[in-house]
């Protein structure tokens, strides 16, 4: 019996009146029910799924033809309380918005908790959709993703009916590359690539990324962003960027990592001015780590039942971890948790999810690398900074000559190579002390585009000394609160990120 299936059963035992399995694979857990309740001797399983017919689903046979009433009046009839049952009820949309229903469930759950009726009510939904007026009498449950050990098992399976051989490593890395996945799916995308070569591949484990790109966009919880920035593409923050290299070392040996002592990274939090790097540092980090971004919008997160929030929250957890190792990218945290310790209900809320997500990154242990980014750290709860939430804190502040020369250089190289050579990068640094690195991006790009308007055959120095004249930087825009900012970094001692 799987750890799944003993903890359905665990609560078929203590008589939980209904439980709610949120899942996609409701076959599968159509049969983890089946398997929990084979050593109840007698006992008589009922499934629904919306259409006009109920069934035992063990056998597939036609208990009763509902077509010509109501699901409230066959579940007052059919109801049996000499004996133990199971009932299973799926496409819950619909009949939730039902009051009959709703009521005679209700009845069941309460006959269930006081002894009167031996039976437990299956819910079976890809959404979590819980009533205010039942939701004391539910326990949701969700289905764990498939195990690495799990994923090996489909895959040799498949290969053994299609009677093909691959390698031990390809295997490892095709079942590494399925984490996140259904069965269902994992069989498609075999079958996919099967279909395509007559042979499974390393060259194939794309398709295997193209498809948790679509899982994470129905799931509407998380985002994928592409990998196309790297290291070398962020001027300045050595401190940050060399610690990087060292998580990336670790990630990329955690077996031997693991054996030396090493604990598995947390993550990072980048504090500071805005425009200096911060969200570039989190996307380069995925790249040099070599793992999916998957970004997390708390606006996402928020539903209108009871609980969905929190819900959502855990899902998107569990998401991220079943697709580990990736790096989760929380942007702009302090607005992700504005308004914790609020009245409003929108306050508890928030509140609520800042307690999951607190909880689970002190207590985790799966290769998910946070990456949190924020402009205004003083309107964090003191409780994310403190040690052992975050590997490490880095400030970001604006950039210095150095690392100046080195963002006109990345933007010029970017644009018009050919022209970098007669850049006079000493001139446009005595002219842009206090600009930010968008700030440096914004010069480039509007003098690429003036240049190009004028029908001149190239970029010089003159073209982009006239757009600095003409821009007011980040220091001069946000003077008072950077200068507020650098003190309140300072005050925490928090690690520069530049050198």
């Amino acid at each position: 019996m799987t750890k799944f299936e003993q903890k359905i059963s665990s609560y078929m035992d203590a008589a939980f009146p209904v439980i709610y399995i949120h899942t996609f694979e409701e076959e599968k857990a159509k049969v983890a029910i089946q398997h929990a309740s084979e050593g109840v001797s007698g006992i008589s399983i009922l499934e629904w799924d919306g259409t006009d017919r109920i069934c035992d689903p063990r056998t597939g046979e036609v208990k009763y033809d509902v077509s010509s009433y109501s699901l409230a009046d066959i579940l007052d009839d059919r109801m049996d309380y000499s004996a133990r049952q199971i009932l299973i009820l799926r496409n819950l949309d619909t009949f939730l918005d039902d009051p009959g229903v709703m009521a005679r469930l209700k009845k069941f759950a309460e006959h269930i908790h006081s002894g009167q009726l031996d039976a437990t009510i299956f819910l079976l939904s890809p959404t979590l959709n819980i009533p205010r007026s039942f939701e004391k009498y539910i326990t949701v449950v969700e289905m764990d993703y498939l195990s690495v050990v799990e994923i090996r098992a489909v895959i040799r399976d498949f290969i053994a009916v299609q009677e093909i051989q691959i390698s031990e490593s390809l295997e490892k890395e095709l079942a590494t590359a399925f984490k996140g996945l259904s069965e269902f799916e994992i069989q498609n995308i075999l079958q996919l690539a099967y279909s395509e070569s007559g042979e499974l591949t390393k060259a194939q484990v794309s398709l295997i990324f193209d498809q948790k790109q679509q899982m994470i966009k129905k799931a509407g919880l998380l985002e994928m962003i592409p990998l196309k920035e790297s290291l070398s593409d962020i001027g300045g923050l050595e401190n940050l960027k060399t610690w990087l290299e060292r998580k990336a070392n670790v990630l990329s040996n955690m077996d031997a990592a693991g054996q030396f002592g090493v604990d598995v990274p947390k993550g990072v939090l980048i504090a500071g001015v805005p425009g200096c790097g911060k969200s570039l540092s989190a996307k380069a980090a995925a790249k040099l780590f070599n793992i999916p971004l998957l970004r997390l919008d708390m606006g996402r997160l928020l539903g209108k039942y009871v609980g969905e929030s929190e819900a959502n929250m855990r899902r998107a957890i569990q998401l991220a971890e079943a697709i580990s190792p990736c790096v989760l990218w929380i942007d702009e945290l302090e607005k992700a948790f504005a308004g914790i310790g609020g009245d409003s209900n929108g306050a508890e809320v928030t509140t609520r999810l800042f307690g999951s997500f607190l909880t689970w990154l002190q207590e985790k242990k799966s290769t998910v690398f946070v990456v949190a980014t924020a402009n205004d750290i003083t309107k964090l709860p003191p409780e994310l900074m403190r040690k052992g939430r975050f590997d490490e804190i880095f400030y970001v502040g604006l950039p210095q000559r150095e690392e100046r020369r080195k963002i006109f250089e990345i933007h010029i190289r970017k644009r018009r190579h050919q022209d970098l050579p007669k850049i006079n990068i000493n001139a446009l640094l005595d002219k842009t002390e206090g600009y930010s690195g968008a700030d440096i991006e914004g010069v480039i790009r509007e003098s690429v585009e003036s240049a190009f308007a004028a029908n001149k055959t190239g970029l010089t120095t003159d073209d982009i000394l006239q757009v600095i004249a003409n821009t007011h930087s980040l220091s001069e825009i946000m003077k008072e609160p950077i200068k507020k900012m650098e003190q309140e970094y300072q005050n925490r001692k928090f690690k520069n990120a530049s050198k």
